[in-house]
C-alpha cells in the first residue's frame, strides 16, 4: 500500500487489519513518509511499515521486492491539494506521473495487480459549462467512466496539471495492460470526506487545504469562510467509511474488478460549496454548542484572489455508478448531514474544546 498513511489510507488500512478481507487479516506492507495517522497500527504484527519515499532510486530494490511478492499493489500516494496545482505545477505533475511510472512499469514486468487511485479531475469540466441550456441534459454533465469525454482548460489554466498528470497515467496503465498484460483496477473518488482528512492551517501544516479544512479551520478560529467565486460550484461528498467498503470491495472480487475503471461517489450527497458552507456552520453550531455559529460570517472571494492566477473551477461532478453497482454490489450510504457531522465531530474535539485550545496556548 503505497500512501498507507494518508487520510484514504490510513482508514484502508484500519479496515483490513481489523476486519480483515474476505474472513482472514491480511499481511500488509506500507509505504509512507508520515506515520502521523497510523501510529496506532505501526506494531501490528500484520504490518510492515517502510517510512520513506518509494519514488526514492534507493528505494528502487526493496520496493521491487515488495511488489513481486504481493498479490495487489495499492497506489495511493500523490499530491491532490487544488492549491499547488497552478502554484506548483512541476511538482503536481511529477508527483503524480513521473513517480508513478516506475511502479506501474514493475506491476506490469512482475504481473502483480495495480489497484490504482485515480481522480475525479480527470473528467475536467462538464460539457453542460461549455452550453446554454446548462444543466438540462443529464448526458452533458453526468459522468460515465468509459464513456464521458474527459475536457480540459487551456495550458495556461495550471490547474489542470493535476488532472492531466492522473489521466495521463490511467493511459499509461491502460496502455501496459494492452501492451504487455499488466492486470488493474482505476478508482476515481469524487469528494471523500471523514475524520484525519486534511491538514488545519496552523495545527497540522501550513498552507491552504482543500475546502473541508479551509472552512474547519475558519470555523475553529472564528475567521469568516471563504467561498471562491461565489460557491455556485456543486460535488458530490461520500463519507470515507462507504468509499473503504468500496474498495474492500473490489479486493474481495478481483475478477469482477480487473481491467475496470470505477467512480466512487454519492450521488444524493451533492451540494454547491456555498450550502456546504452553510451546512458546516449549522453543524458546528450544534457540535459546539455556541448558537452564534449559526450566523458565522461567509465571504465572496474571486478564484484568483484565493488560489493565485491560472486557476479555473469545474462547474459540477455527477457520478454515473451503474458499474460499481452492478460488478461490486455497492452503493453509498451515509447522507451528507451525517458525513459531515462525524468529520467535524472529530476536528472539534481534537482542536476545538477548551483543553485543546490550552495544550495548543501552552
Amino acid at each position: 500500500m503505497l500512501g498507507c498513511g494518508g487520510f484514504v489510507g490510513s482508514h484502508l488500512l484500519d479496515r483490513c487489519l481489523s476486519h480483515g478481507l474476505g474472513g482472514a487479516v491480511p499481511e500488509v506492507v506500507g509505504w509512507d513518509l508520515d506515520d502521523r495517522k497510523i501510529r496506532h497500527l505501526v506494531h501490528h504484527p500484520n504490518f510492515i511499515f517502510r517510512q520513506g519515499n518509494c519514488a526514492d532510486p534507493d528505494a528502487r530494490g526493496q520496493l521491487l521486492v515488495d511488489l513481486r511478492d504481493a498479490d495487489v499493489v495499492l497506489n495511493l500516494a500523490a499530491i491532490c491539494n487544488p492549491a499547488q496545482y497552478n502554484t506548483q505545477p512541476y511538482q503536481v505533475i511529477r508527483a503524480n506521473f513521473v513517480d508513478t511510472f516506475d511502479t506501474v512499469q514493475m506491476c506490469a514486468e512482475a504481473g502483480t495487480w495495480l489497484l490504482h487511485f485515480s481522480t475525479s479531475e480527470v473528467y475536467g469540466r462538464t460539457l453542460s459549462s461549455y452550453v446554454d441550456d446548462s444543466y438540462a441534459d443529464p448526458a452533458l454533465y453526468e459522468l460515465e467512466e468509459d464513456s464521458t469525454p474527459l475536457v480540459m482548460g487551456p495550458v495556461a489554466n495550471q490547474r489542470w496539471s493535476y488532472a492531466c498528470a492522473k489521466q495521463l497515467m490511467e493511459r499509461f496503465i491502460y496502455g501496459c495492460h494492452t501492451e504487455f498484460g499488466l492486470r488493474f483496477t482505476i478508482v476515481r473518488p469524487l469528494n471523500f470526506f471523514g475524520p484525519r482528512m486534511d491538514f488545519i492551517p496552523g495545527r497540522e501544516g501550513e498552507g491552504v487545504p482543500r475546502v473541508l479544512a479551509c472552512f474547519l479551520g475558519a470555523l475553529l478560529d472564528r475567521k469568516p469562510m471563504l467561498l471562491v467565486d461565489g460557491g455556485m460550484a456543486r460535488r458530490t461528498i461520500v463519507g470515507i467509511g462507504d468509499a473503504v467498503d468500496a474498495v474492500v470491495r473490489m479486493l474481495e472480487r478481483p475478477d469482477a474488478a480487473a481491467n475496470q475503471v470505477f467512480n466512487v461517489g454519492n450521488r444524493a450527497n451533492e451540494v454547491t460549496m456555498r450550502g456546504l458552507a452553510e451546512m458546516m456552520r449549522r453543524i458546528y453550531a450544534d457540535v459546539s454548542g455556541d448558537v452564534s455559529y449559526l450566523s458565522h460570517p461567509i465571504e465572496d472571494v474571486s478564484s484568483a484572489e484565493f488560489y493565485g492566477a491560472g486557476y479555473e473551477d469545474c462547474d459540477r461532478r455527477m457520478p454515473n455508478l451503474a458499474k460499481a453497482r452492478r460488478l461490486l454490489d455497492w452503493e453509498p450510504r451515509m447522507p451528507l448531514e451525517d458525513v459531515l457531522r462525524e468529520t467535524i465531530q472529530y476536528y472539534y474535539e481534537k482542536y476545538g474544546t477548551g483543553r485543546a485550545a490550552a495544550t495548543r496556548a501552552a
